[in-house]
């Protein structure tokens, strides 16, 4: 089911939000104080490419440096991108099919906001 979910996933929405992950993640990598954004953006676009059986979780490592950069984050590139995905989702709602895409897409606005201190890792469920 995950795998179907992935494809149908990858058709309709994860390429553009992919693409859009990738290129912020080169923009912040054009500068070498926002690698670190660049490269959080490069491991969420993996994320947002395939979703289904992966989850996000707390790094229990972090620390207080990724509160300083999430707020950074946030100001700068994680307000556009999450309104990319509600955007997406909002679109994907009006059909059955595209219902369980808008609950993917809305339950990625967490990370997107605030990546740093996290990680994504193969989850058990299919959401």
């Amino acid at each position: 089911m995950r795998t179907i979910l992935n494809i149908v996933w990858v058709v309709f929405s994860g390429f553009w939000l992919w693409l859009e992950y990738l290129l912020a993640g080169v923009v912040a990598c054009l500068f070498i104080v926002t690698i670190p954004a660049g490269l959080a953006c490069f491991r969420i676009a993996g994320y947002v490419l395939w979703p289904f059986g992966r989850e996000v979780v707390k790094k229990p490592s972090a620390g207080a440096m990724s509160g300083i950069s999430n707020i950074i984050w946030f100001a700068v590139a994680g307000l556009w991108l999450a309104i990319g995905h509600v955007v997406t989702a909002a679109a994907q709602a009006v059909t059955v099919v595209g219902f369980p895409l808008a609950i993917a897409n809305i339950k990625m606005i967490p990370v997107t906001c605030f990546p740093f201190g996290k990680e994504i890792v193969s989850g058990r469920g299919i959401l």
